[in-house]
């Protein structure tokens, strides 16, 4: 358990680096990175989401990249096809680090793919934001 005021402090820091991120992830988007582009969604709802369980859980952020399992651990309710999503986008935080995967993740992330993912990626992020305290 940490006081008031170094709550408030570890949450600030998760979600103004997640906004930093996220325009970040449009940048990447908008320069024909897509692979980099949805690596970076992966870590604006990692962040948003850890800034979500510090202030559910009192206690510094898990060291875990698991969306799905940050959402439980914050305790937010989200529709089934929004927790689909986080599943989802799990896997671009795994494919875009490993060199076994990259390959194929970048040729799987055409401008399309990467469209229909950051769409869903900025409404779910800017629905999270809306739920801090």
């Amino acid at each position: 358990m940490h006081n008031e005021k170094m709550i408030k402090d570890i949450s600030n820091y998760w979600t103004k680096t997640a906004a930093h991120d996220y325009e970040t992830m449009f940048v990447l988007y908008k320069a024909k990175r897509y692979s980099d582009s949805l690596f970076f969604g992966h870590i604006v709802l990692e962040k948003i989401l850890k800034a979500l369980a510090v202030q559910h859980t009192r206690k510094q952020a898990p060291y875990i990249h698991d969306l799905v399992r940050l959402q439980e651990l914050a305790k937010i309710s989200l529709t089934d096809e929004e927790v689909d999503l986080l599943d989802s986008v799990n896997n671009f935080n795994i494919k875009s680090r490993y060199p076994e995967y990259k390959l194929l993740f970048y040729k799987t992330c055409t401008k399309k793919y990467t469209e229909k993912y950051l769409f869903r990626i900025d409404n779910l992020y800017k629905k999270l934001c809306q739920t801090l305290r």
